[in-house]
């Protein structure tokens, strides 16, 4: 039985359930003499870590999915394990099988959902909702803003796709949320989020893409050495500055001269500004790209 335990805690960052005991042999009254005397520590109820050490983000992930069979993380919780939303709060959300209102039980808010299958899979031992279905799941929490943001992040990071969001709104049309996220998912199949390293460059992308101007190389080399936006044919290069920039001025200095070397104009903006005055970086984009392929 020992053996059994150690193996089920080693796949699951040192976590166990009761039921799980169970269904391995060990009896109720095992467990409450392993947590008496051997200092199990009782996570939620019927959930036990077996170490001592503060648990991590990733433990209380699983933790509170094993609180019940068949429960997966889900909402805020998911998209923060996916990393595209921040961690909000100290309360974990699961969704289970079945019908009516989310309760919080022990701790943890508990949504019930009577129709996931094809919308689970799995980040190591953790149970969680795929990354489109929550994407649908919290958008009615969200403005559409940061609804759109929560989109473009979960592309950059390729925990789904435009296809994937598009497929799981049509499973759950009629939703709140699902006419933003559909019409995010047809509009911007072509662009290419995947190659972005922050929103602030793929939200730019969307800005081009709605003024018709024509698509740019994403994080393309140009004399060997990467740029935000890129224009081959009028010679044109768009760096979009983040709060990085004022750290390395010299490196980012270094790099607009092996560029203007190259042939480029160089031309910057700071990500605030992209956010703030989406004109700005159109009076930058060159004007003969605006003939783009998708008018």
């Amino acid at each position: 039985m020992d053996v059994r335990i150690r193996e089920l805690a080693a796949r699951q960052f040192d976590l166990v359930a009761a039921w799980q005991l169970v269904d391995h042999g060990a009896t109720r009254e095992l467990i409450r003499h392993r947590v008496k005397h051997r200092g199990w520590r009782v996570v939620h109820r019927g959930v036990y870590a077996l170490s001592h050490s503060p648990l991590t983000q990733q433990q209380r992930w699983l933790a509170v999915t094993l609180t019940a069979r068949g429960s997966v993380l889900s909402h805020a919780s998911a998209a923060a394990c996916w990393g595209f939303r921040r961690p909000e709060g100290a309360t974990e959300t699961i969704t289970r099988t079945g019908s009516g209102g989310s309760r919080r039980l022990d701790g943890v808010d508990v949504y019930r959902s009577a129709c996931l299958d094809g919308d689970t899979t799995s980040i190591g031992p953790i149970p969680i909702t795929t990354a489109a279905r929550t994407l649908i799941d919290i958008a009615p929490g969200l403005t559409p803003r940061a609804t759109a943001r929560a989109f473009r992040e979960a592309l950059r990071l390729k925990t789904t796709t435009a296809e994937q969001v598009t497929a799981t709104v049509a499973v759950h049309r009629g939703r709140r949320g699902t006419k933003i996220l559909g019409g995010l998912g047809h509009r911007y199949l072509t662009i290419p989020y995947g190659r972005t390293r922050s929103d602030a460059e793929a939200l730019a992308l969307e800005i081009l893409y709605d003024a018709g101007v024509e698509r740019p190389l994403v994080n393309a080399k140009v004399g060997g050495e990467e740029a935000d936006l890129t224009w081959p044919k009028p010679r044109v290069i768009i760096e979009i500055d983040g709060p990085q920039y004022h750290r390395f001025p010299d490196e980012d200095a270094r790099k607009a001269r092996v560029w203007r070397a190259a042939g480029y104009d160089v031309r910057r903006i700071s990500s605030d500004l992209v956010y703030r005055e989406p004109a700005a970086l159109l009076r930058l984009a060159p004007a003969t790209a605006a003939t783009s392929p998708h008018r």
